[in-house]
């Protein structure tokens, strides 16, 4: 396990003070839509262009309010994108490039709140009292068609799909994903190298949609036993149903966050109505206030989801071992990860806390060199459901 190098650690101190700035602008920036009436404007402007029907003037509103808020974030989302990144080596983009998927990003977000905002402001309508459960639950079925949609229309517009160039290493995946049920998916190779010089693979979609897809920048810079440990554990996440519970979890935190408001706003409203500009919850204008609690009860409730997010990645590595028995292999993997990515092997308890979705380096590489897939006896977890290895 190596030593961070002096500009990783630059890179993490950095990254630390950005999240910080970013949830304050997180709750900031909602907060001046609201407290300023502009808000209220936004919703007498979509009004004017939906004709003073309902459901023209909640998406044009939804669609107003995702616009201007981009703007908004957009000197700070060019330094931590583009500036930054290119600062520590992380990026190939040109400015150009980076702004057209800016471009892009701000308008699938601005057809997305359009297409869904409707559901729970509906709700409010037709369910005072039980708005937010209904509204949770709703947000299943939405996210589920989220991941339907999402690698076949939504990707695409943003990185370039095509065939994996070496064809050996397309034929060991495949057999890896055989072996773990999934049957034979479709394997895309992404020219990420002409945005970013960061790695990634993943397993997405559902059922006729699924495929496999590596960036050309891990293909580059990982061997094929590492290649194959990394794709074991993407599948590790599809074949232990990890999607399903994020899915289900993220539901639960909008019930939460709902309730919350739910509890809140009718207070804040009836105290601030002149202010906000609305006297009624189900008016879209308090979009930005439903946004601000639910990103208060999203920070309380983030390292209770982190933890969860944890252990399902710790379960992906042990997959993906027991899937590959090759332990060196993985803990080169993550040695590799480290260099490449200007990871830090150790990060803290706040970053683990608020920040770690996985664990860290470290505890990666000592599992990965400690755990033993061709043991026999309860140490196994996963092996009952792998396809035995073909000849």
């Amino acid at each position: 396990m190596p030593e961070p190098t002096e500009l990783a650690l630059r890179y993490h101190q950095g990254n630390t003070a950005i999240w910080a700035i970013d949830v304050l602008l997180g709750l900031l920036l909602p907060g001046a839509v609201l407290w300023s009436g502009c808000s209220a404007r936004l919703r007498s402007l979509a009004a004017r262009a939906g004709w003073g029907r309902w459901f023209p003037t909640v998406a044009i509103h939804g669609a107003l309010y995702v616009v201007l808020l981009s703007v908004a974030y957009l000197p700070f989302t060019w330094y931590v994108g583009f500036v930054r990144q290119h600062e520590f080596g992380l990026s190939n983009q040109s400015a150009g490039q980076w702004l057209g998927d800016w471009i892009k990003g701000v308008l699938v977000g601005a057809v997305a709140v359009a297409l869904v905002l409707w559901i729970p402001y509906l709700l409010l309508r037709r369910s005072p009292r039980r708005w937010w459960l209904w509204s949770g639950l709703a947000a299943v079925p939405i996210a589920a068609l989220a991941l339907v949609v999402a690698p076949l229309w939504i990707a695409p517009l943003f990185d370039r799909f095509g065939p994996v160039r070496d064809k050996a290493l397309e034929a060991r995946i495949l057999a890896l994903a055989e072996r773990a049920g999934i049957g034979a998916g479709r394997v895309y190779e992404v020219n990420k190298s002409e945005d970013t010089r960061l790695m990634n693979a993943y397993v997405a979609g559902v059922g006729g949609t699924r495929r496999i897809v590596l960036w050309d920048t891990l293909i580059a810079r990982l061997t094929p036993d590492q290649i194959g440990f990394v794709m074991a554990h993407e599948m590790g996440h599809f074949v232990l149903h990890h999607t399903l519970a994020l899915v289900l979890g993220a539901a639960l935190m909008a019930t939460l966050s709902l309730y919350a408001v739910h509890r809140l706003a009718r207070r804040l409203i009836a105290r601030y109505r002149v202010r906000f500009g609305f006297d009624r919850l189900d008016d879209v204008a308090s979009l930005p206030l439903l946004l601000m609690v639910a990103g208060m009860v999203s920070f309380a409730v983030t390292p209770a989801v982190l933890a969860f997010s944890r252990w399902q990645e710790r379960e992906a590595d042990r997959f993906g071992l027991e899937l590959t028995r090759d332990n060196h292999a993985a803990a080169e993997t993550f040695v590799r990860l480290q260099a490449e990515n200007l990871g830090v092997p150790r990060p803290g308890l706040l970053f683990t806390l608020w920040r770690g979705s996985h664990p860290s380096l470290a505890s990666r590489i000592e599992f990965a060199n400690g755990y033993r897939p061709w043991a026999t006896g309860d140490e196994l977890r996963y092996d009952h459901l792998l396809r035995a290895p073909g000849p």
